[in-house]
């Protein structure tokens, strides 16, 4: 259970990080690509075990996790394309909403139980974070040419999820959480440094200091959501599709009384019924494991 508070503890750190990016006018791309070089030597500073190093390439989960970390970065564009096209709240409602998708891997793929409890905890937690996600009274309004944008932010942050599920369970060595979850962000952060060189060739790049300060504060809470998530993973607490949908929730439930206690956002009504159903959904949750 710790594991898991402490997930969601650094996913709620990274949300109220974004949020100062917007006060400082940090530039979000630089920042998140020194964000994933600072978090993947977290990862290798907390494993301590730097002979492993010299057999990085020989881990089961290698080149597996180098393609997951690929689509991190890939994820990042396409957010902010959506955020362009359509907005934050559709952004933040198919980013959460993915989370059925490894949900129904872990039912399907792990044969894990799937009682009524479950099964309405699981349906309240959707209604939850589409309540919570929504800033105006008119709900989300998507071109039907801009549909594929949030399509690919819910499929991709879905798959992300699935992958590290797939992955920590039958190739990731319990000594190796560390290691593997700083594949990942180093992954992430040689596609990003590749990109700056092209815009460098291009004439358009000029990097910001700020960017790296701003990258470090994003970059230590980053690495623990990853590897907090998935020590949760391998606890019993929780089946794997009960452990996203309280992580998912909690962050969500998190981030907005975050947002009123530190940056004085007003919520309408809808906001206030998605965080009751975030509670109650948590609670059927764990009441299914009973």
């Amino acid at each position: 259970m710790l594991a898991l508070a402490l997930s969601i503890f650094a996913s709620t750190l990274i949300l109220i990080v974004f949020k100062l990016f917007e006060r400082f006018k940090i530039n979000n791309f630089q920042a998140i690509v020194v964000n994933y070089f600072a978090a993947g030597i977290c990862g290798i500073l907390i494993q301590g075990d730097f002979q492993k190093l010299a057999l990085w390439t020989q881990f089961p989960w290698f080149y597996y996790s180098i393609a997951l970390g690929s689509i991190f970065i890939s994820i990042f564009f396409l957010m902010a394309m959506t955020t362009q096209k359509s907005g934050l709240s559709v952004v933040s409602v198919a980013t959460k909403m993915s989370v059925v998708i490894p949900i129904l891997f872990g039912l399907l793929y792990y044969k894990e139980h799937l009682g009524v409890l479950k099964g309405i905890g699981i349906i309240l937690a959707l209604v939850a974070v589409y309540l919570s996600s929504i800033k105006n009274r008119q709900g989300l309004r998507i071109k039907k040419r801009n549909l594929i944008f949030p399509a690919l932010v819910f499929l991709g942050s879905g798959i992300i999820d699935t992958g590290i599920k797939f992955l920590e369970e039958g190739f990731v060595a319990e000594t190796d959480v560390a290691i593997f979850s700083s594949t990942l962000f180093l992954s992430a952060g040689s596609m990003g440094l590749l990109i700056f060189v092209i815009q460098k060739f291009r004439g358009r790049f000029q990097f910001e200091a700020k960017s790296l300060v701003g990258g470090l504060a994003l970059g230590i809470p980053n690495f623990f959501t990853v590897y907090f998530l998935v020590l949760a993973l391998r606890s019993e607490i929780l089946e794997s599709s009960g452990i996203f949908v309280v992580n998912n929730i909690g962050v969500v439930t998190c981030s907005t009384l975050a947002g009123i206690l530190l940056f004085e956002e007003k919520l309408i009504p809808k906001n206030w019924l998605g965080i009751i159903f975030a509670l109650v959904s948590i609670l059927l949750v764990a009441l299914s494991t009973q």
